[in-house]
């Protein structure tokens, strides 16, 4: 995987396939790098529906604690991706 990737998207066209309030799409990033807020079209946790969220792009590890800094945990190696206990679970389990 790579350190960066472009949102270049139209929001308005993006907003109408994800049936979004157009007017809160940001507008084309050409530059995000790792642990940047971006925006993610996701299920709400109330209500099921198709909700936009600024969210921090990587892994957050099983032993974070709330309210402490986060490493920034993006990138793994194949080889030992099973292995390493930031990336063993979420491999295993769900990604």
């Amino acid at each position: 995987m790579c350190g960066r990737f472009t949102l270049r998207a139209d929001g308005n066209a993006l907003a109408q396939h994800f049936e979004l309030d157009e007017a809160r799409f940001p507008p084309p990033r050409f530059n995000i790098a790792p642990t940047q807020a971006i925006p993610v079209v996701r299920l709400s946790p109330d209500g099921g529906w198709r909700e936009l969220a600024l969210l921090r792009w990587g892994l957050v590890p099983p032993w974070a604690k709330p309210g402490e800094p986060l490493p920034a945990l993006f990138n793994a190696r194949a080889e030992t991706l099973d292995s390493k206990p930031a990336f063993r679970a979420a491999f295993r389990a769900r990604r």
